[in-house]
């Protein structure tokens, strides 16, 4: 590929695919599914929340988490789920 691997820093495709990932990909804080406990136990603060690189890893991740539903698959980083763990640093995102 001439000049590299693509990195996504193209914020048109940026924001589009935040505004179509937040659709399909996380859980809006409103839903009755969404916990209560989710709102201090956010996927950006688990061990198993890798940030995807760019401008889209400002916001989104990867879980990788073994015991998670959403191992494998993007995921918001103010989302949530039963898996959390929290980071022994106390980062963030």
């Amino acid at each position: 590929m001439p000049g590299g691997a693509w990195t996504g820093n193209d914020r048109e495709h940026n924001d589009a695919c935040h505004e179509r990932w937040l659709e399909v990909q996380s859980r809006r804080t409103d839903q009755p599914s969404y916990r209560d406990k989710w709102f201090d136990e956010q996927c950006g603060g688990c061990q198993f929340w890798i940030a995807l690189s760019g401008e889209l890893g400002q916001d989104w991740g990867v879980c990788t988490g073994p015991g998670s539903t959403f191992d494998g698959r993007v995921r918001f980083e103010h989302d949530g789920c039963d898996s959390f763990a929290l980071r022994e640093d106390g980062s963030f995102g």
